[in-house]
């Protein structure tokens, strides 16, 4: 509800339609992120596909799809989308500064090769932490009570999910609270740890090919928790692989959120 640039005078009678519409909507104005900023948000997006020789990793083929659909998802959701390609580990480091005081949220996607806390760079891994403590309550000020949002596509190791048979059936001013450091972020793994993260090379990964899907659906409809559930439920039951490596055939994946969010994201 971008209702910022109104008049002193009109203050009042937009805040009682707010109230109105919250009610109305089931949206409490007091337990959802502000999102009225002169800016939605900046959504970057680190895409590594070549790697150094000496890692030994794999060409991303697949990663391209990925990139496109989610520039084409955050740009329908007024996001500012930067896509950055290939980069080291110091480039992924030294991106993660900018100001984000006119801005409601930020969004970092990460496509690359991954393990267990850990996100690769062309030439070598990064720590996740490392990465996301850049964006901390107490390193980047204006992002503080904002949301931060991480959704990552690559492996947290190497197990497999065989999967299994079912019949289950169909507030106040920020600026007043001390809150944690570590608040307000949201974390989007494509898959469970431990487990390897899926990606057709036509087609892009499961996990982002169902996420962009949900959020073009849902994304003015359902609170961002909502939606990531039903990213999940689609991953789960409508993918699985194909190989003649009966090693990697008939393999399943779910998708992991970890979130300290501590108000509802209505985009």
């Amino acid at each position: 509800l971008r209702v910022r640039e109104v008049s002193v005078h009109a203050k009042s009678s937009i805040w009682s339609l707010l109230s109105f519409k919250s009610v109305d909507s089931g949206i409490s104005l007091e337990e959802s992120y502000k999102m009225d900023y002169p800016e939605m948000g900046l959504c970057i997006i680190i895409n590594n596909k070549n790697f150094h020789e000496n890692t030994g990793m794999a060409c991303r083929s697949g990663t391209d799809v990925d990139a496109a659909n989610l520039r084409e998802t955050f740009t329908s959701l007024k996001y500012e989308v930067r896509i950055k390609n290939d980069l080291t580990r110091k480039e992924m480091l030294e991106l993660m500064s900018d100001d984000h005081s006119k801005r409601s949220s930020f969004i970092c996607v990460l496509l690359s090769h991954g393990e267990e806390g850990i996100i690769f760079g062309t030439n070598g891994p990064v720590d996740l932490k490392k990465l996301a403590s850049f964006f901390r309550g107490d390193c980047c000020r204006s992002l503080t009570g904002k949301p931060k949002l991480f959704i990552i596509q690559a492996c947290r190791g190497t197990d497999l999910d065989c999967g299994i048979e079912t019949d289950s059936g169909s507030e106040d001013d920020m600026a007043c609270q001390k809150i944690p450091v570590e608040a307000d972020f949201l974390y989007a793994y494509s898959t469970a740890p431990g487990y390897f993260s899926w990606r057709n090379s036509k087609y892009g990964s499961w996990f982002i090919q169902a996420l962009c899907e949900m959020l073009k659906k849902y994304a003015h409809k359902l609170e961002l928790m909502h939606i990531l559930t039903r990213v999940n439920r689609k991953v789960a039951t409508e993918y699985e692989s194909f190989s003649t490596d009966s090693a990697f055939h008939a393999k399943k994946q779910i998708p992991c959120i970890m979130s300290m969010l501590t108000k509802e994201l209505y985009f």
